[in-house]
């Protein structure tokens, strides 16, 4: 198999060397040119006001089911620690039934933890992806305004300050002007 691909190269070798040297000279390359940019999305999700917003508005939302699940807690730190000081005075169908009754609470917080988790997230994305369909509207806005060739918004391992408009952004999106 090998002595396939190299017999293959070598039969290729002159007819490529045939096409280079027949091909029209041509100048050299420039480099391309055009407005580039980028955006953090990250910095705008946590920095700009419509997120911060957006935040906010999470957790007044989800604030009364926090406090249930802290008391609940607390119920069940109260039930052990009772289990623990009381187990030696206890029958043992007293213990038995205070036992049940505590994996009974703790198997109902569990389940409330989980659904109030996964609300949360919900909600979260919800309205974060509300705030990101904003910038990108923004984004497209200063993108024609200042004839910007390309932006964009992944994180790359280096971006020039020079190319970064994030704070454009973030201005445009709180109804500031954006300095230029």
């Amino acid at each position: 198999m090998k002595n396939i691909a190299v017999a293959a190269v070598l039969a290729a070798a002159p007819f490529l060397a045939a096409a280079q040297a027949t091909a029209p000279a041509s100048q050299p390359a420039s480099p391309p040119s055009g407005k580039f940019g980028f955006v953090h999305t990250e910095r705008i999700l946590r920095d700009s006001v419509p997120a911060m917003r957006a935040q906010k508005k999470i957790e007044a939302e989800f604030q009364k089911r926090d406090r249930e699940l802290a008391g609940i807690a607390d119920q069940l730190k109260r039930m052990q620690a009772d289990l623990d000081k009381d187990a030696m005075t206890m029958t043992e169908s007293q213990r038995r039934t205070k036992e049940r009754e505590f994996g009974d609470l703790n198997r109902e917080f569990q389940r409330k933890q989980r659904e109030f988790r996964e609300d949360l997230n919900q909600r979260r994305n919800e309205e974060l992806a509300q705030v990101v369909e904003q910038a990108n509207r923004v984004i497209r806005v200063i993108a024609e305004q200042e004839k910007f060739d390309i932006i964009f918004q992944e994180m790359p391992a280096y971006v020039s300050p020079r190319i970064d408009i994030t704070d454009k952004v973030i201005k445009a999106l709180e109804g500031k002007p954006a300095a230029k």
